[in-house]
């Protein structure tokens, strides 16, 4: 049992081998790197390492929380959980949890193909995905195929920008610290806008991210994107790439460029830059947003719940976690309920800004 930051070389590199052997794609989110920039901003974060004989066999990333609670490293933000294992290889998974000190451990968006974690999963969730491994054309003829109007709009709105707003540049690696501002701050603004927690007030998320925008490995790379009109920026996203797959995290823009689509035009140049670069698949990430629909290709299974092992320290995880997650199930099943709540949320956030 280690701490990410404990991790030798040999053993970083041993996780690349297992995570280049597995079948799902490969995730920045499954490297070792992600792992150890959230242990350096959460004092929980730890690895579980498996051995046979000499040799490591697997890799547990997680997090130790009060009371015998665990949880998937980063659960919160990280968009692609579960064990980096030997092909075969299926722990018992009791043993597992007792050898990391834990009587549960929850995850949120376990990756399909996870056996040891499967039969604990409760729901299973769809994530977004947009296929460019064709390239960008074949890409924007998918939109048209199967709807024209919609990329027939968008193109238009950069056009209109650029013409409002003086010429439109797009950057997809941008490494001015000012862009990264002002992107987590059109993101907080967003998150008060519609009613939901500011993930970056939580300080360990803003620290996390800046630990990551310096990140620079061959599968887990900090990339910020921005895209900007007459010289300022418009819409910005954060996120992290492998060689085959773009992880977008977190997007934002200005709201008072909003009746151009910036987000959208941005989405769709980091595509075409993603493609450029060799990368196959862009993850737009579980949860429902009407850009995701426009956009996407397809869609991955993400399952969420929790492993256990009976005891005490189940039955809290249940009565913490369970409940809520149901009533959120619930919601989520029914398109009117859902959106009734999207409304509440927003008019309390609206009446605590007056």
């Amino acid at each position: 049992m280690l701490r990410p930051e404990e991790l030798g070389e040999g053993e970083r590199e041993r996780w690349r081998e297992l995570r280049s052997a597995a079948e799902a794609p490969r995730s920045p989110f499954m490297e070792p790197e992600f792992t150890t920039a959230v242990g350096r901003v959460r004092p929980g974060a730890r690895v579980a390492v498996l051995y046979e004989g000499a040799e490591p066999s697997g890799f547990l990333p997680h997090e130790r929380g009060v009371l015998g609670q665990g949880r998937a490293i980063g659960l919160g933000v990280s968009d692609c959980q579960g064990a980096i294992l030997r092909p075969g290889l299926v722990p018992e998974a009791g043993a597992l949890l007792r050898a990391c000190s834990v009587s549960s451990l929850a995850f949120d968006n376990l990756e399909a193909g996870q056996d040891l974690f499967l039969p604990y999963a409760a729901e299973e969730h769809a994530t977004h995905v947009i296929d460019v491994e064709k390239g960008y054309e074949t890409y924007e003829s998918v939109l048209r195929a199967q709807s024209p109007k919609f990329l027939k709009t968008t193109l238009a709105k950069e056009r209109r920008l650029g013409r409002r707003a003086g010429p439109v540049r797009f950057v997809f690696d941008e490494r001015d610290p000012a862009a990264l501002r002002a992107l987590m701050e059109w993101k907080s603004a967003q998150y008060r806008r519609t009613g939901r927690r500011d993930r970056f007030a939580q300080e360990w998320i803003s620290r996390l991210v800046g630990r990551l925008a310096e990140t620079r490995a061959p599968q887990c790379t900090g990339t910020l994107s921005v895209l900007y009109a007459g010289g300022r920026p418009v819409a910005a996203h954060f996120g992290l790439r492998s060689a085959s797959v773009l992880a977008c995290w977190f997007p934002a823009y200005d709201p008072q460029f909003a009746k151009y689509s910036p987000g959208l035009v941005l989405h769709l140049r980091m595509a075409e830059a993603a493609a450029a670069e060799g990368i196959g698949m862009l993850d737009m990430g579980r949860g429902a947003a009407e850009y995701k629909d426009a956009l996407k290709t397809g869609e991955l299974a993400v399952h969420e719940g929790a492993l256990t092992r009976p005891g005490a320290g189940a039955a809290l995880h249940w009565l913490s976690r369970e409940p809520a997650r149901r009533a959120h199930g619930f919601v989520r099943a029914r398109p009117r309920l859902a959106s009734l709540a999207s409304r509440t949320l927003k008019g309390a956030a609206r009446l605590r800004r007056s």
